[in-house]
């Protein structure tokens, strides 16, 4: 018999990439899912939080340089929430395939916010985590203060969701320390054609940790991606525009990486379109999920925490 209880991921404690992000566990609304957070910044400031949620199967650390940046830019004691949702980084499992969802994502995130006596916040979706942002915004436009959709939009693009799912599988069924790395990096080089060689490995940390035997273990659930089954190339998912529209009363940035394949370029340009108040960037010469390696990307996002807190307290 299946458990219904939530697994707990075992994650070496000294796993480079959560070696500055220490978490505190929160339990969710039914009582035995345990999100992870982390927390830095002044949360007596009177500033809205700026709370970050990964991409479909990410986590927490896709945000360490954005993290780290925002002191260098003036913003060093702005208060901030990374995040694990269920089934990935140090979170719970959640019990079944079918309880993975943005929509339950977003009831975890409204949980969280309650749980830390956030009443407003500014959500930074990543993808999958833009998704879960609008929906929060649909069933609780009063706790999203502002938003920021990266790579993210209303139409996921089903291209990006089989490379998902064919990567994992190539690399997963991979043995041997020198050839599961060397897989890594030839995805990795594809998606951030710039960067030195030497800085890949530690981008594959962000997504998985390694055996002794140098086997590749998911920092995810691998329920996620059995979800990801049946999508084929020229699948052409049912656009969500009502759930863009919800934030319309919220400030928005748009952020799009240069080479992503999560969202088409019409669709972000429909999404300018829509909301001609929003101000909409492309982060160059890499794709998802971004790295906020360049101090001009973390400006943006630090202008427009200062642009939406100002706007709130003109309210």
């Amino acid at each position: 018999m299946k458990s219904v209880f939530p697994a707990r991921r075992i994650v070496p404690a000294d796993h480079l990439a959560f070696a500055n992000l220490p978490v505190d566990w929160i339990t969710m609304g039914d009582a035995k899912t345990r999100i992870a957070v982390h927390r830095r910044g002044d949360f007596g400031s009177g500033r809205m939080p700026l709370v970050c949620v990964p991409g479909y199967n990410r986590n927490m650390s896709d945000f360490t340089s954005l993290a780290d940046y925002l002191p260098r830019v003036g913003r060093g004691d702005w208060p901030l929430v990374l995040i694990d949702l269920a089934g990935r980084g140090r979170a719970d499992d959640r019990s079944k395939e079918a309880d993975y969802g943005s929509v339950a994502d977003a009831h975890d995130l409204s949980d969280m916010l309650m749980a830390l006596g956030i009443g407003r916040a500014i959500i930074l979706g990543q993808g999958h985590g833009g998704q879960v942002a609008m929906a929060l915004a649909s069933e609780h436009p009063l706790l999203v203060g502002g938003a920021i959709l990266l790579d993210a939009g209303p139409v996921t693009d089903s291209r990006s969701i089989v490379r998902l799912r064919n990567n994992l599988a190539h690399l997963h069924g991979l043995r041997g320390s020198k050839t599961v790395m060397a897989g890594f990096t030839k995805i990795l080089a594809a998606i951030y054609p710039g960067l030195p060689e030497n800085l890949l490995p530690p981008l594959a940390s962000r997504s998985h940790w390694f055996d002794k035997r140098g086997r590749a273990r998911p920092l995810f659930d691998d329920k996620l991606i059995a979800r990801l089954k049946d999508f084929s190339f020229d699948d052409v998912l049912a656009p969500q525009w009502p759930l863009f529209d919800a934030l319309t009363s919220a400030p928005l940035l748009l952020l799009r990486t240069q080479l992503t394949d999560q969202v088409r370029r019409e669709t972000f340009e429909e999404m300018v379109r829509r909301r001609p108040d929003a101000t909409a960037l492309t982060i160059m010469g890499q794709g998802s999920p971004a790295l906020f390696d360049e101090i001009e990307d973390v400006e943006a996002v630090a202008r427009f925490l200062d642009e939406a807190s100002s706007r709130l307290a003109a309210t």
